[in-house]
């Protein structure tokens, strides 16, 4: 189920704020950011290899009946809603001069009109795109993935030729639910810059000079686009891509359209903030939420925030941090001028799986389904129980330390590429230490070295940020994966961090609904609004035993050598077969 998410405001005697997200529920927010409700409805997948499709009718359908939903098990009219933002995975729309869905499946079928986010059928492209060495790479630390909307637009152009004729918008998914819902066909800096190589910087130039925070798109680079193939989307001042680009919160056309309301079960003109990749409106809905505590104290002023990363914790993990000043870091995407927060860089960092990687090893032992069972007659997830398995075997094994358990075991977590600081889409996934074992106990080792893996895979990304001039030494967690107080506690101790969690845990669901409430004026900006909005929880404070990250550094070691052993096999077989 794909992720998304909108916010949207409301009042009745006192102010309130609502976000939606199919996967975990649209989700009504009060003046102070307290979640009230939420709903969620399905919405259909196709997976072929590496294509992964999806349809923009179906989504919006799923959208209009958990809003409905979300406003009646809440009891809150739509006339009460005063502000809506969306935020959604940056996957590919392609719609016709209508608005009606144009296929990008080999199928032909017309439904399926998005290529979503994880698909990998453009790593071709993407590779041709990275050998023209444009200046433009330099802000997506020198290579685009093919997760991005380049590379994918070029594979259409290039294998479904009549698709590409009858394609008069391309899009990001949050940026066509905007469209959907106000008309306006003004595009996310957020989107954009991330996902489509807009400058923004060249933006901020064009803001200097004219003082307007809705602007032409003026940070696209034309001979980008000639170079790598894709010439014609330069045509008519970018009209296919984006002809005006705004803030992320900036308030569309005349809010919702008639149309759109009745559909949404909303008022006419309800005010629609320009969107937000879902990742980053985690990071809107948790940025500001650090406790006045030491933490805070020792910074000073404005610069306090950027000594924190987010992690967006899902299907994949996406990390994020923010500086005043450009800082440009080989192998992570930016830095991205105000794709986040307002006047801020942003430096990007990202693992491709995460969640979904803890799903498949654990779902694919033989194991799984007796626990699943078991797990379902105790009323609790089948993590928690194999963290209760764990907690035993560390007492029963008389280890020091319950990540001691895993000294024979350790997994590569690159199952579906690298991203960073390596960017590296042909990395493979690794397990060193598999035996015969088919236990449940072997089962919770496989699970507790996976989540190990990916810990070192973040702890890399923190090192190689500072060491570029970052400040980094706080963390900030949302999503699925950072509720498993295993999976937060390994990372605490690995990175060496304190890591903070939100008091709401629907974070991507609070920043779309900061997006909603700065479009309806509630806030004089996004700055203002996540001050008001976000707010710390729990906080996970690393291990003070010295064992604890002597163990640790020497697994994070054999982290890194597998890695190294991949690219020397990779090497052997390569010319091996030349």
């Amino acid at each position: 189920m794909v992720k998304l998410s909108g916010g949207f405001q409301y009042s009745r005697n006192h102010q309130r704020i609502t976000s939606q997200d199919p996967a975990s529920g649209p989700g009504l927010f009060d003046g102070n950011g307290k979640l009230l409700g939420s709903a969620s409805s399905p919405i259909q997948i196709w997976k072929d290899g590496d294509c992964i499709e999806q349809s923009s009718t179906d989504i919006w359908h799923s959208i209009c009946a958990s809003v409905k939903a979300a406003c009646s098990l809440a009891n809150v009219a739509g006339e009460e809603v005063s502000g809506l933002g969306f935020a959604a995975t940056c996957s590919l729309v392609a719609v016709d001069a209508d608005g009606s869905p144009v296929t990008v499946s080999w199928s032909g079928d017309t439904r399926r009109n998005i290529i979503v986010w994880m698909d990998h059928r453009a790593v071709k492209q993407a590779e041709r795109i990275n050998s023209s060495n444009s200046p433009v790479l330099q802000y997506f630390g020198g290579s685009v993935s093919p997760e991005m909307q380049p590379p994918k637009l070029l594979w259409v152009k290039e294998n479904l030729q009549e698709s590409w004729s009858m394609a008069f918008r391309w899009m990001d998914l949050s940026d066509w639910l905007s469209y959907r819902a106000t008309g306006d066909d003004t595009r996310s800096l957020c989107t954009t810059i991330c996902k489509w190589t807009y400058l923004g910087h060249a933006h901020m130039e064009q803001l200097n000079e004219k003082n307007s925070r809705d602007m032409e798109a003026c940070g696209w680079d034309d001979d980008f686009w000639e170079e790598i193939g894709l010439g014609d989307l330069v045509e008519g001042h970018h009209a296919k891509i984006g002809r005006s680009v705004a803030f992320p919160g900036h308030p569309l056309g005349s809010g919702l359209t008639p149309a759109a309301a009745k559909e949404l079960g909303l008022s006419v003109g309800t005010p629609v903030g320009t969107s937000l990749i879902d990742a980053h409106a985690g990071g809107m809905g948790i940025m500001e939420s650090v406790p006045v505590s030491q933490y805070e104290e020792k910074e000073n002023g404005k610069e306090a925030i950027c000594h924190r990363m987010v992690l967006v914790c899902g299907t994949f993990t996406c990390h994020m941090a923010i500086s005043r000043n450009k800082v440009s870091i080989p192998g992570l995407w930016g830095p991205y001028w105000s794709a986040l927060v307002p006047e801020f860089w942003l430096t990007e960092g990202g693992q491709s799986a995460t969640g979904a990687l803890l799903d498949y090893i654990v779902e694919n032992h033989v194991a799984s389904p007796c626990l699943a069972n078991r797990a379902a007659y105790q009323s609790t997830s089948l993590f928690e129980l194999l963290n209760r398995i764990l907690e035993s075997m560390m007492h029963d094994m008389e280890v020091p330390f319950l990540a001691a358990l895993t000294k024979d075991i350790h997994v590569l977590p690159d199952f579906h590429g690298k991203r960073s600081p390596i960017a590296d889409p042909k990395a493979k996934g690794m397990i060193s230490g598999l035996t015969l074992d088919t236990s449940e106990k072997q089962l919770a080792l496989l699970y507790l070295a996976t989540v190990q893996g990916i810990a070192y895979g973040t702890r890399h990304i923190v090192e190689h940020c500072n060491s570029y001039g970052h400040k980094i030494d706080i963390l900030l967690a949302c999503g699925g994966p950072s509720t498993n107080p295993l999976y937060i506690q390994q990372h605490a101790d690995i990175i060496g961090c304190p890591i903070v969690l939100p008091r709401e845990s629907e974070s991507v669901l609070l920043g779309a609904a900061i997006l909603g409430a700065v479009a309806a004026k509630k806030y004089s900006s996004v700055d203002e609004a996540m001050k008001a909005l976000n707010a710390a929880g729990q906080v996970i404070h690393p291990s003070e035993d010295p064992k604890v990250k002597k163990y640790h550094d020497a697994k994070y070691r054999i982290f890194q050598d597998l890695y190294e052993q991949q690219l020397s096999h990779r090497s052997i077989m390569a010319e091996a077969l030349s």
